[in-house]
């Protein structure tokens, strides 16, 4: 069962995903800074509908005019437009064969970027191919207004494949070559110029048992925007492989990733890193000129991982697959950003790197012209209007009021400072003055103490004397008597 317990996670950078599921379902999820780059579903076009699952996208994101290809269960391909979801262009690919859509179904679809020169109406270059090999190449008019399209010339078709079933296509960033491989299916490399094959891999010897890994390709992705010669495969072995036009048809390099098929593998914007998914839903970064893994992504998903693209602009990728989530991951640290639950099995994701946040939009966004002229440039006094002179006049009288005001209140604030310092100056002599005639009183009151004392001494002497003199005349007087 998928997961659907709220997760914590740190949210991630302003984007756009578009995304595909098997009930035909086009979803968009945006992330914008003033939501703390929490994502959510803004739109979702379409019904639900099994018999138009969505099998491949293929995603033209130019500024002008950008176009979404849709290639469905039934045979038809679509064209979109990413920005609002209307309908350009509906293209039936069932009459190539006889076999019924169910039985070859569209295993592959591009929509090149490249375009010839338009006059009144715009053509696009459609890329398909399926599962027993037919592959199509066919240029379609799209007039401004929306309606009924027709194709510039007969569509040009052949096949790669004179067995097996193809599962994986590849156009490289030059859009001048086209990989395919599959089961049975060795990978090849044609020219789309020429529509010629002028490459074909080898199947790798038997191992040390002599057991021969039989041929299955489930996914492939080139690795340089420049050099179409390097690419890398993953098998249904769980084994990705690394192969190099220039230097043998085996491959290079080849290495084990966990137990179950690899089943997705997309390539870094340095050339030198690929991500891979399996089966049970592991993800991890590949350093492709060693073979070393560089690390799993934190936060295993709980379903086949079916899909991986990585942003033009910024450092995330996005992962969807069989548990109903897409998941946003950090390429730097590994983490999970964020993740949203779409309630279908997923099959594809796009970026849209023309989205713009609002809140970044607004701050680079210039001033209004009015805004402009009164507060930013300079205007000329003859040409200025009534009401701005009114407004400028109002302007200097207030601010003349204001400085006035400011004027009189630091001239009272000075001359109460004054008026405390002088306070304080005549406090000092006062002071003094109270100091001299308290120490004059205690002297004089010690003076009259210190008289006081003498006089009560002089008087005691003067009574014992008297007592003295009458104690010696009673004794003459006894004396004399006897």
């Amino acid at each position: 069962m998928p997961r659907t317990t709220t997760l914590e996670t740190p949210g991630c950078p302003p984007l756009r995903a578009i995304t595909f599921d098997v009930l035909g379902l086009i979803k968009v999820t945006e992330a914008r800074s003033k939501e703390r780059g929490v994502p959510k579903v803004v739109e979702r076009w379409g019904e639900p509908d099994a018999s138009r699952c969505v099998l491949a996208a293929s995603i033209n994101d130019r500024k002008a005019d950008p176009l979404l290809a849709v290639a469905r269960k039934t045979g038809v391909v679509e064209l979109l437009s990413p920005i609002n979801g209307d309908l350009r262009v509906s293209l039936a690919t069932t009459n190539q064969t006889d076999a019924q859509p169910q039985e070859d179904n569209i295993v592959g679809l591009h929509l090149f970027k490249k375009q010839p020169s338009e006059s009144s109406s715009r053509s696009c270059t459609l890329l398909t191919c399926t599962t027993k090999g037919v592959t199509t190449m066919r240029s379609v008019m799209i007039p401004k207004s929306i309606g009924d399209s027709t194709c510039d010339d007969t569509p040009t078709t052949w096949n790669v494949c004179a067995a097996g079933n193809v599962l994986c296509c590849k156009v490289d960033e030059s859009e001048n070559y086209a990989l395919f491989g599959g089961k049975g299916v060795e990978v090849n490399i044609w020219d789309l110029a020429t529509y010629t094959k002028i490459w074909t891999a080898k199947s790798p010897p038997k191992n040390s048992l002599g057991i021969f890994t039989p041929t299955w390709f489930t996914s492939a992705t080139f690795l340089s925007k420049d050099d179409h010669r390097k690419f890398a495969a993953g098998t249904n072995s769980h084994q990705v492989r690394l192969y190099d036009m220039s230097a043998q048809r085996r491959p290079v390099m080849s290495f084990d990733f966990r137990e179950t098929p690899i089943k997705a593998v997309t390539e870094d914007e340095d050339g030198n890193t690929i991500y891979i998914g399996n089966g049970s839903g592991d993800l991890a970064s590949v350093d492709i000129r060693t073979g070393k893994l560089l690390g799993c992504f934190l936060g295993k998903c709980s379903g086949s991982i079916r899909s991986i693209t990585r942003h033009p602009d910024l450092p995330v990728i996005a992962s969807c697959g069989l548990d109903s989530y897409l998941r946003i991951w950090d390429i730097k640290s590994r983490q999970l950003l964020s993740a949203v639950f779409l309630k279908q099995h997923l099959t594809n994701v796009v970026f849209d790197s023309n989205f713009e946040d609002e809140e970044v939009a607004g701050s680079t966004a210039p001033l209004p012209p009015s805004e402009q002229e009164i507060d930013d440039e300079p205007v000329d006094r003859d040409e200025e209007s009534p009401r701005v002179k009114q407004k400028k006049k109002k302007r200097s009288k207030s601010r003349s009021l204001d400085e006035n005001e400011e004027v009189a209140v630091s001239s009272k604030h000075k001359k109460s400072k004054k008026s405390r310092n002088l306070d304080g100056e005549d406090e000092g002599p006062r002071s003094a003055k109270q100091k001299k005639a308290k120490k004059s009183q205690n002297v004089d009151e010690d003076e009259e103490l210190i008289s006081v004392e003498q006089e009560k001494s002089k008087k005691s002497k003067v009574k014992s004397k008297d007592g003295k003199s009458k104690k010696s005349k009673k004794s003459k007087a006894e004396s004399i008597d006897v």
